[in-house]
């Protein structure tokens, strides 16, 4: 449904020239700056993909949190209940 409402809205966005030409300058920049600044943009650009599935990672291999043991709990005498 979110992709739908993002298509039809991108649609009447790309309609009007203004934006078109705004979006294409934007791109040609973008482009521009990527080739003038070959060996630091290229760097720049796989860290800013690279982050979030480093932090995915992290975040699926990080060990789970474990509750301390008691430290009083071997002198209460509590009856044990089989």
């Amino acid at each position: 449904m979110i992709l739908g409402i993002f298509a039809f809205v991108l649609v009447f966005i790309l309609i009007a020239p203004a934006t078109r030409t705004f979006l294409v300058s934007c791109l040609t920049g973008v482009c521009a700056w990527l080739v003038s600044w070959a060996p630091f943009s290229f760097i720049l650009l796989l860290i800013l993909l690279a982050a979030p599935i480093v932090a995915i990672h992290l975040i699926k291999t990080w060990p789970e949190h474990q509750e301390p043991e008691n430290p009083m709990a071997k002198y209460r005498n509590d009856v044990i209940e089989d």
